[in-house]
């Protein structure tokens, strides 16, 4: 078997949304198993640029390039400068989210189109550009059994409902459909593409959630496993699934959540 810690030797992955919380983890995951990463980050150019000189300085390579997934123009050229670096690109991990929570009384248009806007059509521009690249790249240059692999980042709530947060559940919701069909679209062309579903991770955007004791506690009772997830947690679980040690998976999410999906609630017979 492949030396784990160099699972992507030679691969050249794409990050959205890698200057903080789970897409920093997973870019310096990916790093740390061998691939060239192109850090992608919209507004915190100081937190992406000070991962590529952490993986740099580890002997890895990395650039960080600025760009808003929901902006057509700006995804071309995220992919025109990964290839540019490095030559070619193998890997994408369509992490770039947001939450702009309301009660659906309240909630304007504006923040259900933000939240749409990044978290869906983000995934679909991405993706679409990496099909792209994938398709015209030379077989005989891949690092991989695949063309490409591509990994949407979903959440527990493609399948869990979340009051208060219509438009957050509804992207992870589509971002569910959109992973699978575009998966069945793509294997023709040897192209996987799976999602990852993360539970309450320890990032900054849920940090009420877990910055207390109390808030902690009442969180633990939705993880029947009795710990609140780490970032390198989905690290690891990215990593995997875009090698070729997943290399027969495709269609699939995987739900990293400590059981959070096992309804806990009902662990008592209801």
């Amino acid at each position: 078997m492949s030396n784990p810690a160099r699972l992507l030797s030679d691969h050249v992955a794409i990050v959205t949304g890698a200057s903080s919380g789970i897409g920093l983890a997973v870019a310096a995951g990916l790093a740390e198993a061998g691939a060239a990463v192109v850090v992608n980050f919209h507004s915190d150019a100081e937190a992406a640029e000070d991962l590529v000189t952490n993986i740099t300085a580890g002997g890895g390579r990395a650039v960080a390039v600025g760009a808003n997934v929901s902006e057509e123009d700006e995804v071309g050229r995220l992919f025109d400068k990964a290839v540019a670096a490095f030559g070619r690109v193998d890997v994408l991990i369509a992490n770039s989210g947001v939450q702009k929570d309301a009660a659906i009384a309240n909630m304007t248009l504006a923040d259900w189109s933000t939240v749409i806007d990044v978290n869906l059509t983000g995934q679909f521009l991405c993706a679409r550009e990496a099909v792209r690249r994938f398709r015209s790249q030379p077989t005989d240059a891949r690092p991989a059994r695949s063309a490409g692999s591509i990994i949407t980042m979903s959440s527990v709530h493609e399948v869990i409902p979340w009051a208060g947060h219509v438009n957050y559940a509804a992207s992870k919701g589509g971002s569910r459909m959109f992973t699978r069909s575009l998966a069945q679209e793509v294997a023709v062309d040897g192209i996987r593409v799976n999602a990852i579903a993360p539970g309450a991770i320890r990032t900054p955007i849920n940090k009420e959630a877990w910055d207390s004791d109390a808030a902690l506690e009442k969180l633990l009772r939705l993880i029947p496993y009795g710990r609140i997830g780490e970032p390198e947690d989905v690290a690891r679980a990215a990593v995997w699934l875009s090698s070729d040690q997943a290399d027969y998976v495709t269609g699939t999410t995987l739900f990293v959540d400590g059981g959070m999906t096992l309804y806990p609630e009902f662990r008592d017979n209801g």
